[in-house]
Parts: C-alpha cells; structure tokens; sequence
C-alpha cells in the first residue's frame, strides 16, 4: 500500500513538473521585447500607445476576447486569414478580429491604414470600437492603442 500512495504522489509531482516546465518553456514568449516594433509600426503609419499590465492576456480567439468585454458575439466572417466577430451593446457596435497568424494581423493593419482611425491590437488580434471605448478594453484585454494615419487629405484646423 505504501508504495501506491508513493506512485500516486509522485504521478502529481511529476503532473506539476510538465506544467512548471510547460509554463516555462512560454515565458519567453510572454516576456520577449519585440525590438524593432516601434520602426515597423511608425514605417505604417501608427502611433502606439502601451497597455499597463492588464489582468488577462487574451488569447487571440473571438469569442473569448468578446467574453473579456461583456457581450455575446455573432460571428461575421469565418476565413482561413481571419475571423471577425461583432458586439452590440447599448453603448455601442464594436467588432473582433483574430488571425491565425501575425502577417495576417499586419496586413490588416496595413489595409486599414487607408481608413486611419484607432484600434486595439494585441497579438493576432484587433478589436475595432468607437475611440472612448478602447481605453477600458486595454485594461482587459491588453495590447496597445495604435492610431492609424490613414490617407488622402486630413481637416486643416482653422
């Protein structure tokens, strides 16, 4: 009996260690600086601004991003490039964009470039929101505030 008990602590111990390793063989992942960022997003056009630490990193799933922020989506748009998800709430329509890759979400970016306009972006994900509400998705969801120039003529201020 003694040597049951034993097996059956040390099949936790060892449970705990994948996880530990597990979790480790990610921190670089989470923590890695992305240099060179600021060039690329400023060669497109964007101003970023960090998050502080949010609570949650959100994963780049719609549905679950949407949870983060209080509504229940509908899915718009199921592509191999991207899924696009909207929320209607009383304060306002806002949509969710993931993508299975980085170079997806960049050229997204690019494409909405034209438009100019601010978004949150995170990794492989976009949240697009009226600019009042991307300020308390940050805190949620994290990423950052980027401001896209967009094109043609801007307002001359008079």
């Amino acid at each position: 009996m003694p040597q049951q008990q034993s097996r059956g602590h040390t099949g936790r111990n060892l449970a705990r260690g994948a996880a530990l390793v597990g979790s480790l063989a990610l921190l670089p992942l989470v923590t890695a600086c992305g240099g060179g960022e600021d060039d690329a997003a400023a060669d497109r056009g964007q101003a970023e601004i960090a998050a502080p630490s949010a609570a949650v990193v959100a994963p780049a799933k719609v549905e679950v991003i949407a949870n983060l922020t209080g509504c229940k989506v509908q899915i718009r748009t199921e592509a191999d490039e991207l899924r696009v998800g909207v929320c209607h709430t009383e304060n306002a329509d806002y949509a969710i964009t993931t993508f299975p890759e980085e170079k997806y979400k960049l050229t997204w970016l690019d494409t909405a470039g034209v438009y100019g306009g601010k978004y949150l972006v995170g990794t492989r994900w976009v949240v697009t929101a009226p600019e009042e509400m991307l300020e308390p998705f940050r805190t949620k969801l994290g990423g950052t505030i980027q401001q896209l120039r967009g094109m043609g003529p801007t307002p001359s201020s008079s």
